[in-house]
């Protein structure tokens, strides 16, 4: 049987815990995930992508099934060359959803890729990379919106 591997996608700047608790959740419907760090233009990043590709990789260095990728193509093209089935995303707000809906046609349109959307938790709903770092910016201790240091 084919393993079931998906693709988290995302430029998680930086991995919150609302970022983790997808990723965890993910882990009962596949067989393997990829964190794929991808590189965004429109976006100002604190970190290079390898450093935020170490980072999260460290905090899950004791499951063997997640991995962490970067990469800089069409996300359709990049679930191709690691042979994804699947592109898991997450979900907070009426917003996201109507993005990622437009985002899962245009990808299955494209490749026939499945994109599977988990909702955030109601204790990590309100946590978002950007709230994150504005709290960051403005001296605020951002240690408990962040995954556990292993």
């Amino acid at each position: 049987m084919k393993k079931r591997i998906a693709i988290f996608t995302g430029s998680f700047n930086p991995f919150t815990r609302g970022h983790q608790s997808i990723v965890e959740r993910g882990l009962k419907l596949f067989d393997e995930i990829i964190i794929a760090i991808g590189r965004n233009s429109e976006k100002q990043t604190q970190k290079s992508e390898e450093e935020r590709c170490s980072e999260i990789a460290k905090w899950f260095i004791d499951e063997p099934r997640i991995s962490v990728k970067t990469y800089n193509v069409l996300t359709v093209d990049f679930a191709r060359e690691v042979e994804a089935d699947f592109i898991l995303r997450g979900v907070r707000t009426m917003k996201d959803f109507e993005y990622e809906l437009q985002m899962a046609d245009v990808n299955r349109l494209l490749s026939g890729i499945e994109t599977v959307v988990l909702f955030a938790e109601t204790d990590k709903v309100n946590i978002s990379s950007s709230l994150v770092r504005e709290l960051q910016a403005f001296g605020k201790d951002i240690t408990d919106f962040l995954p556990e240091k292993k």
